[in-house]
């Protein structure tokens, strides 16, 4: 009832944008990552991640080419989501659209991560996602537990020394705190793309601002204590024909406004695997770097700090500490990750980061726009490339 109670007071909020078409659901629609990349043709093999503190990861693998016989012969890349997403981000468009395919057709090993609490990170070897002890995470966990146990695991899986990295939104900001905390794990990441760079978010435009104008108990009265928005299989049936229009409503509504650069015809997949779930505790961590501008640990007052972190304040991610190679890419239309927040995160970046700022894009046009092969991803390839040799 959540879903539907958000689209149609969207849909009453909005007028209907222009150049709207009705389209039939997709097969895709109801298809799970594995299934998305098989249906285009590439192989997929799936792979458990346990983290060190017991949650059990699906992340998924495309060793090569569609065309090629033989696993590529670059480094691994590891690709990982955003908030609310999964790695079927990568994978949602088509083949010449998607960068998790066309970087397997460009030769790299491709490794789609997931986070704990997603679709495709539901378990764990003594929790089940009924107990509220399953949902006591924010993005931290994810920095310092999801994120290096994948890349450990990858890189003992394939034997390389290195992998390459490309992050969207919270894929971003996870590996800025992981980074910013691991000394070791900035030597086994060569290159670190940044799409929808995420560390400060005090200058966000989107309407998921009124959630920061919420205390922490109104959070929890109105959502819980463990699961937000999780994947619901009602989304791609609300979004086929008629109310197509009315869902790219809601994505715009959030993300920023960019319509001519959306394949229509591919929402009702976006829907299908969107959004993927998080915790309400997560959500928590966004609405508190909202209103603090901070880029720190979750704050847990001033007594659960002590307790915590043994200071009262939780300690800030410092992002002057990453030695590993980082290229930032902006969209000057993202409500989410604006100019303004990641002109300061590039400022406290050693050696002054190369950026390239695509004016007219949004929050999501890292990963769907029609024209990212074009404008984005040779870019993002040059550079994880760079970071291979």
């Amino acid at each position: 009832m959540l879903y539907l109670l958000i689209i149609v007071v969207v849909s009453g909020l909005l007028g209907l944008l222009p150049g709207r078409i009705a389209v039939r659901l997709d097969p895709e629609a109801r298809m799970n990552t594995t299934q998305l990349i098989r249906y285009q043709g590439y192989p997929c093999e799936e792979y458990t991640v346990r983290t060190s503190d017991g949650y059990l990861l699906q992340i998924q693998r495309i060793p090569r080419g569609r065309l090629s016989n033989t696993i590529g012969g670059r480094s691994p890349v590891l690709l990982w989501h955003g908030l609310l997403s999964c790695s079927a981000c990568w994978v949602e468009n088509l083949a010449n659209n998607s960068l998790g395919f066309i970087l397997a057709d460009a030769g790299f090993d491709v490794w789609l991560g997931n986070s704990r609490g997603n679709t495709y990170g539901l378990k764990h070897v003594t929790l089940n996602t009924s107990q509220p002890e399953f949902w006591a995470f924010s993005f931290d966990e994810m920095a310092l537990l999801d994120l290096p146990d994948t890349v450990r695991f990858i890189l003992g899986m394939t034997g390389a020394s290195k992998l390459q990295y490309v992050g969207h939104s919270q894929g971003t900001e996870i590996a800025f705190a992981a980074l910013s905390r691991d000394p070791d794990l900035n030597d086994l990441i060569g290159m670190f793309a940044a799409l929808g760079p995420a560390a400060y978010l005090a200058h966000v435009e989107s309407p998921v601002k009124l959630l920061a104008d919420l205390s922490e108990d109104e959070v929890h009265k109105w959502f819980g204590y463990n699961d937000f928005l999780p994947r619901s299989d009602l989304l791609p049936i609300i979004c086929e024909d008629s109310m197509a229009s009315t869902c790219e409503d809601v994505l715009f509504l959030l993300c920023g406004i960019d319509s001519g650069n959306t394949n229509k015809s591919r929402i009702p997949v976006y829907i299908g695997q969107h959004p993927a779930g998080t915790s309400v505790q997560n959500m928590i961590h966004y609405v508190q770097a909202v209103k603090t501008g901070r880029f720190q640990m979750f704050d847990f007052g001033t007594e659960g700090n002590i307790k915590k972190y043994n200071q009262t304040m939780p300690p800030a991610y410092n992002v002057s500490q990453i030695r590993t190679p980082v290229a930032l890419y902006g969209g000057g239309n993202d409500w989410l990750t604006t100019p303004t927040d990641v002109a300061r995160l590039r400022s406290e970046l050693p050696g002054l980061p190369p950026l390239l700022q695509i004016p007219n894009y949004n929050h999501l046009d890292y990963i769907w726009a029609m024209d990212a092969p074009k404008l984005l991803y040779p870019d993002v390839i040059k550079r994880i490339s760079d970071g291979d040799k």
